[in-house]
């Protein structure tokens, strides 16, 4: 899942080079921090938080779990 996550938002964003995808468990939870920089944000996180909801939406069906957290950091 972290490949196919790193793939996704290095699409979206203006510095592809720059993104960093940490994986961790956190008791039942799947977490996710992904690093950009400060003007990527804004286009992983969307409007009204739209992209990074579908991406939850899709990494979630893809691995059959329901907890699945992000974090961005800049």
């Amino acid at each position: 899942m972290k490949k196919i996550l790193e793939h996704i938002l290095k699409g979206i964003v203006k510095h592809p080079e720059d993104v960093v995808v940490v994986e961790l468990q956190e008791g039942e939870k799947k977490v996710y921090e992904i690093v950009v920089k400060p003007d990527d944000v804004g286009q992983v996180i969307g409007k009204d938080g739209r992209t990074i909801k579908s991406i939850k939406i899709l990494l979630s069906s893809l691995s059959g779990e329901e907890e699945i957290t992000f974090r961005v950091v800049r």
